[in-house]
This record gives structure tokens, C-alpha cells and sequence, in this order.
């Protein structure tokens, strides 16, 4: 049986929809809290999964400058408990992780070997717990992700599309670059993974929709495939960091290089743009 933390979150839930009902079960608060720490043994010991992926984070990157205590809690403490427990189980475990756990500054797309260096407690703390689960004896791996979007939940996209519907002007950030990753590509990768997977090569691998883009392209490929479904097409103004400040500091080219995860077990993730279509097509039904 595969135990998917996080709740109502997007990974979680497009796991949950991937799997149609399968071997699967998704657990999240008031029974799964990294909040309250007991609750995490109890639940791993009430459902004894054969893996665990954990899909639960604390990703409100500008408030964790202020939350520092409930990043970490969410980010490494939570994580190390989880893989402990799969380490004295004989349970494997699929971590999820971060492109914010690189500083942007490489000028290329980041390996997984690469330094990390985040620029943020939201990166730190997910970077810790990365540290936390490799020092584990758990059979793990940690897929390191980027810019996940979905039909649901809050994420960049909906938040383009609520925006286009109150205004015709936008200005949106276009010295960042990323690859955007849509929870459904995120969610069959995994399951991907989950059957050719046996325990062994663990460690990090890079997980990310192919190509790449900056935010103001994002919102550009958004509005564009709205447009067919009748929403207003507003004006996107291309802006720089320095004219949008933000509590905290984000990498300005966090590109991942997924070759490891190709070459390793034969995934690669779709097109970012052909994703972005689909789940403006499927938030827009």
C-alpha cells in the first residue's frame, strides 16, 4: 500500500486522481499534522505502507521569513520522522523537494550534484529536510520539483486566471526562470517511479515539466490558451524582481536538469506548455 501525505494539497490530490482508487491512501490534518509529531508514528503505524511519499510541505515561501519554527518543523523535522519510520520498516519513501534550494545563480540548468544554497527559509528548510531523509537508513529518493501547478488548489496559474477576470493589466515578474511542472506530470512520474523502483540508486534525482520559461512567459501561455474558452486576454507587463519585493528572496534561474531521472528509470516529464493547456482546459470545463 502507498501512504501520500499532504492532505488536500495539489500532489496529493492528483495522486490520489492518477491512481484511480488504487493501492493508494492520502492523509493529511487534524490525523497527519507535523504540528503535532505523535500523530505521524501513529498513522505510519496504523496504515504499515510498503512506500510513502511525502507530498506534505510548508510552502508559503514569503511567510516562513516570519515562521521560521513551522517551516523547519514541516520541512526537516517531519520528514526525518518519516523516513526513521521507513527505515526501521523496511518501507521505501519518495520525498518531494525543491528548486529553491538552489541561490539562481549557476546560469544553467542545476544537476543534482550541484551546491545548494538557498536563498530563503522556505528553501533552507527543505533543504534540511533533504539532509535529514539522506541521513536516514531509509531506501529513499528525493525528487526535487519546480513551480507545480494544477486545476485546483493555489498555485500560479489559477492565480493568472482569477486575476484576468478582475482586471486587464498585469505586471509579472520576467527576470526569474523555472520549469513549470504540472501536478499531474509530478503525480504520474511518481507512480512511474513507484513500480520501477525496487530500493536501490536512491538518493536525489530532478523531476520537472521539460523546457522552460520565466513567469511572465507562464502567464503569457495561460492567457493565451484561456483565451479559446471565452476569458478576456489581458495585457501582461513584464517586470523585474527588483519592481515586485517580496518578504523573501527567490533564485532568478532555477532550471533543473532531469537527465538523472531519464537515464535512471526512463521518466521524463511532458512539455510545460502542452501541460499549462490541458490544466487551463480542465480549470476553465
Amino acid at each position: 500500500m502507498i501512504l501520500v501525505t499532504g492532505g488536500t494539497g495539489q500532489l496529493a490530490r492528483a495522486l490520489a486522481d492518477a491512481a484511480g482508487g488504487g493501492a493508494l491512501r492520502v492523509v493529511g490534518r487534524p490525523d497527519f499534522d507535523f504540528d503535532r509529531p505523535e500523530t505521524l508514528r501513529a498513522t505510519l503505524d496504523a496504515t504499515a505502507p510498503a512506500l510513502v511519499v511525502n507530498a506534505a510541505a510548508y510552502t508559503a515561501v514569503d511567510k516562513a521569513e516570519s515562521e521560521p519554527d513551522v517551516a523547519y518543523r514541516a520541512n526537516r523535522d517531519g520528514p526525518a520522522i518519516i523516513a526513521a519510520w521507513c527505515a526501521d520498516h523496511g518501507a521505501r519513501l519518495i520525498h518531494i523537494s525543491t528548486d529553491y534550494v538552489f541561490d539562481g545563480s549557476k546560469g544553467v540548468p542545476y544537476v543534482e550534484d550541484d551546491a545548494t544554497s538557498p536563498t530563503g527559509i522556505y528553501g533552507a528548510s527543505k533543504r534540511a529536510g533533504e539532509e535529514a531523509v539522506l541521513a536516514s537508513r531509509a531506501q529513499a529518493v528525493i525528487l526535487r520539483t519546480s513551480w507545480v501547478y494544477a486545476p485546483f488548489g493555489k498555485n500560479f496559474v489559477l492565480t493568472m486566471l482569477n486575476a484576468a477576470r478582475k482586471t486587464d493589466r498585469l505586471r509579472v515578474v520576467a527576470d526569474q526562470r523555472g520549469c513549470p511542472t504540472a501536478a499531474a506530470d509530478l503525480a504520474a512520474a511518481i507512480l512511474a517511479l513507484a513500480d520501477r523502483w525496487n530500493g536501490s540508486d536512491g538518493g536525489l534525482y530532478h523531476a520537472a515539466g521539460s523546457g522552460e520559461t520565466t513567469w511572465h512567459g507562464l502567464a503569457e501561455a495561460v492567457f493565451a490558451r484561456a483565451e479559446r474558452h471565452g476569458l478576456r486576454r489581458p495585457t501582461v507587463e513584464p517586470i523585474a524582481t527588483a519592481d515586485y519585493p517580496t518578504p523573501a528572496r527567490r533564485p532568478a534561474d532555477s532550471r533543473l536538469d532531469c537527465g538523472r531521472l531519464a537515464r535512471r528509470f526512463g521518466i521524463v516529464l511532458p512539455n510545460w506548455e502542452a501541460s499549462v493547456a490541458r490544466t487551463v482546459d480542465a480549470a476553465l470545463a
